[in-house]
């Protein structure tokens, strides 16, 4: 069974060559695929989580049109990024789940068998981004939905990661969403400090497929492996064992530091 801490390089690939939309990504770092791609690489940027060049300055959310009300929205500095617990949810885990190439795959390009199509405006035109659930992902978000308090967290644009999730997860295991804007750029990558979101960091559990996205806080990952079209992926039900044994713990570092030590 692949498992939680099967650290990998991740690379974000072409679907097929001469994909136009496609990026590469290898420990955080972004590179296109050749010169000609430099137009989709800013869509890329300005859409999904793909990430930058080091030491590269973050690349605009739209250009010559104003931000919607959530891109736009700032918190005042140490305010948390989640509301308060909800009383239902008091003493459990947070769970902060990661959306492109952990719980699905999209593209530019149309695919035959997408789950959902959603049409994103960019740069005043609409573009239909087509968009592939991976293998056991419903199963994964309900379970995972009633035993922990989950938090969507995403370093792509709302306007594109809000309907995904709309459509994505029926059961309302998303107790709160997270985009971009609650990301810190750091050193070319889009972070996510779990340190910002107003839990005990040894009740917060991070499911990434980019070490770079939780590179503040490695001792808090359950890493997946990236996701992109393999129907016979069965990562996330793989996983649910897991986070069952995980739900019961006072403290996840103990565990999460025994799978760790066991898978290297």
């Amino acid at each position: 069974m692949a498992h939680p801490s099967s650290v990998i390089t991740q690379v974000r690939r072409e679907e097929e060559e001469g994909e136009e939309n496609a990026c590469l990504r290898e420990e955080g770092s972004v590179a296109v695929s050749s010169s000609k791609k430099s137009y989709s690489r800013g869509f890329l940027h300005r859409l999904f989580s793909c990430l930058c060049n080091k030491d590269a300055k973050p690349p605009p959310v739209k250009i010559n049109a104003p931000l919607s009300l959530e891109e736009n929205r700032t918190k005042l500095p140490g305010e948390p990024l989640l509301p308060q617990i909800e009383s239902n949810d008091e003493g459990k885990i947070c769970v902060v789940i990661d959306l492109d190439e952990t719980l699905v795959h999209s593209s530019f390009k149309p695919v035959n068998n997408a789950d959902f199509i959603i049409p994103v405006e960019i740069d005043g035109t609409v573009h239909q981004v087509y968009v592939l659930k991976r293998p056991h992902v419903d199963e994964f978000l309900k379970r995972m939905g009633e035993m922990f308090e989950c938090v969507l967290f995403t370093a792509s644009l709302s306007k594109y990661a809000d309907p995904v999730s709309d459509l994505l997860d029926k059961w309302g295991a998303f107790r709160s969403r997270l985009f971009r804007e609650a990301c810190v750029f750091h050193k070319g990558n889009y972070v996510k400090d779990l340190s910002r979101l107003g839990r005990d960091l040894n009740k917060v559990i991070i499911l990434d497929n980019s070490p770079a996205s939780y590179i503040f806080h490695p001792e808090n990952a359950v890493p997946v492996a990236s996701w992109f079209n393999d129907m016979s992926d069965t990562e996330l039900l793989d996983l649910i064992p897991f986070f069952e044994r995980l739900s019961k713990v006072d403290d996840i570092y103990d565990i999460l530091r025994h799978q760790s030590t066991s898978q290297s």
